[in-house]
Order: C-alpha cells, then sequence, then structure tokens
C-alpha cells in the first residue's frame, strides 16, 4: 500500500486524521496568501512562522498515524 493509498483511507475512516489533514491544508493556503504579499509587515513575518510551526505539527502527527497504519 503506498502513502497516497494510506492517506485515502484514513481520510475515510479516521475523523482525527481527516481534521488535522483539512487544517494543514487551510494553513498552507493561508501561508501562500501571505507569502504572496509584495511585502510582509513584521507582523505577517511573525504570523507566517506561527503557522509553520501549527503546520510542521499537523504533519509530524499526520505521518505517526500513517505509520501506525504501516505498522499494522
Amino acid at each position: 500500500m503506498t502513502d497516497t493509498d494510506m492517506i485515502e483511507k484514513l481520510l475515510k475512516g479516521d475523523e482525527e486524521f481527516k481534521q488535522m489533514y483539512f487544517e494543514h491544508r487551510e494553513l498552507d493556503e493561508v501561508v501562500k496568501s501571505l507569502e504572496e504579499k509584495e511585502t510582509l509587515t513584521l507582523d505577517d513575518e511573525v504570523e507566517v512562522k506561527r503557522l509553520k510551526k501549527i503546520k510542521l505539527s499537523l504533519k509530524d502527527r499526520m505521518e505517526a498515524r500513517i505509520n501506525e497504519l504501516k505498522s499494522q
């Protein structure tokens, strides 16, 4: 089973994984829109860093869930 297959399986059967996945995608869009500005204010830069940390945490948690599925 590929990682993509495992993600699809988790999206269908694991509500917590599904929430993490879509929150990660939403944060990615917000970060992209902030980074597309010509100039970032200091507040924008701080917000981008904060959002990236949250995204990384979500990614780590999702990868852990994928690894759990792999080990079954």
